[in-house]
């Protein structure tokens, strides 16, 4: 049955490509975002489509929500790691915004889909990660632990929510979304730093040793995840891992070998290894971040469909075009 889908960040990288996947599939979106971190372009293809609406809004400013009504929010917008930054404004925008669509969602007796991340799970050692793992942060000294500290705020307060009002919620924990529309920034994940400094063949860093292990999910796969989510009775009061197939995992060194021979086969990649000490704030990594992903398959019928090196040619395509 189609819905009115309400999604905050919708000129964002998640956001565009929910946008056009909800709208073809006969669904009612009204995209909110104010550009500091999405793109104009990126809701080209939305544009002009049957049942698309476009707000200009601020999400943490307390009245940008108030005029508008749905079925569905799903809530992407978000500040991220403060990797160069200091961490106040990474906890303060993301407990504001989470609190007013929170507050909103009960409104309007709609279902709130929260994207959360896999970065919760922070340095817990066992994997793979499943939806009831430890979350295991480091030391609140050090700012890394900012993104992943409010995503936990925000996920306790829309379960305890849920628990004392009543709030219809899903939370999606999103592990390393990548593809067309991603932000072609540090912003984007390093996958988009990588194809860069490959297409003009220059040396790609990489933080630390290179050794740290990710599964990077193509965003045609994270998209699914949020489809279901919006679109599935089973997905109502549930947190669901929403990633690529585990075996997908590689190392940041792998990703970066990867890239290169895709972009410019035969020659030998240049590579150059970023001590963390340079980033400051006692900066700290995840050395492995392995998804569990049989919930979300068993409940809702979930499957990836992308394995790394079909994903990263779809991208490093969509890329090409955007550098041209």
């Amino acid at each position: 049955m189609p819905q009115t889908v309400v999604i905050t960040g919708a000129a964002g990288f998640v956001g565009s490509n929910l946008s056009l996947r909800l709208l073809r599939a006969g669904h009612r979106v009204i995209g909110v975002d104010d550009f500091s971190y999405g793109n104009r372009e990126n809701l080209q293809a939305c544009i002009g489509l049957p049942g698309f609406r476009f707000e200009e809004r601020n999400v943490t400013e307390p009245k940008a929500l108030s005029d508008i009504e749905g079925d569905t929010i799903v809530h992407l917008a978000s500040q991220k790691i403060p990797r160069y930054t200091n961490s106040y404004r990474t906890i303060e925008e993301n407990n504001v915004m989470s609190s007013l669509v929170i507050k909103r969602a009960l409104e309007l007796d709609a279902r709130l889909v929260f994207a959360s991340t896999s970065d919760v799970y922070g340095k817990n050692p066992r994997t793979p990660f499943s939806e009831d793992s430890d979350l295991v942060l480091g030391p609140t000294k050090v700012k890394r632990w900012a993104y992943a500290a409010s995503k936990i705020h925000s996920e306790h307060k829309i379960i305890a929510t849920g628990e004392e009002k009543g709030l219809h919620y899903t939370i999606l924990r999103l592990f390393g979304s990548y593809g067309p529309n991603q932000n072609l920034t540090w912003w984007g994940g390093p996958q988009s730093v990588f194809i860069a400094k490959a297409f003009n063949g220059e040396p790609i860093e990489l933080h630390g040793d290179g050794q740290q292990t990710r599964t990077f999910t193509f965003v045609d796969d994270t998209v699914q995840g949020f489809v279901l989510a919006v679109t599935k009775p089973e997905a109502a009061g549930e947190i669901f891992n929403v990633a690529s197939d585990p075996a997908t995992e590689t190392t940041i060194e792998g990703l970066a070998r990867l890239i290169w021979g895709l972009i410019r086969p035969g020659e030998e990649p240049k590579l150059t290894f970023i001590p963390y000490a340079t980033f400051g704030g006692g900066y700290e990594d995840v050395m492995r971040r392995v998804p569990d992903i049989s919930k979300i398959s068993r409940a809702l019928g979930f499957v990836p469909r992308f394995g790394l090196e079909e994903g990263m040619r779809l991208t490093i395509d969509w890329q090409r075009g955007r550098s041209a």
